[in-house]
């Protein structure tokens, strides 16, 4: 069964741009709240409905993480997510070892592999430098760039 086309609308287009435009892998308040500046109107359930489609249509990634808020992620080519645990930074992991694992998997499981998400977890190059330094007493770090090479800012 062939699924309908939706009709394009403003907003949608919007939602997506901006999210195209973003590496920080932000949740739909975040996108809410930068959405509003240029449409004012705009309502938090229209994102989160308009986030949804694109993610169902395969025009974003939905990144759920053990109970927190969904992230979501312009980029919907293959590639891993490292997540900070000290400042919850979620960053774009690049790989190349995604189809030996998917084999490998397939190898030892009856049924038919089409894929997987892995997260890997750790400190980020900016808190654990920030974490080394003696001069530095702030143990509750906010910011933190990360590594990020597929997306480009």
């Amino acid at each position: 069964m062939e699924t309908p086309t939706r009709k394009r609308s403003r907003q949608r287009e919007a939602i997506l741009l901006n999210l195209l435009h973003r590496c920080d892998h932000p949740t739909a308040d975040m996108i809410y709240m930068d959405i509003r500046k240029k449409m004012p109107n705009i309502s938090l359930g229209t994102v989160y409905r308009n986030l949804s489609l694109l993610a169902d249509q395969g025009d974003i990634r939905r990144l759920s993480l053990n109970g927190a808020a969904e992230r979501f992620d312009g980029i919907t080519d293959f590639h891993y997510h490292f997540i900070c645990q000290k400042c919850g930074k979620i960053s774009n992991f690049p790989t190349d070892f995604s189809q030996k694992i998917n084999e490998d998997a397939q190898r030892v499981f009856p049924g038919i592999i089409t894929g997987h998400d892995t997260f890997f977890y750790g400190i980020c190059p900016d808190c654990y430098k920030d974490v080394n330094n003696p001069e530095n007493k702030n143990t509750s770090l906010t910011g933190c760039s990360g590594y990020d090479s597929i997306c480009q800012e």
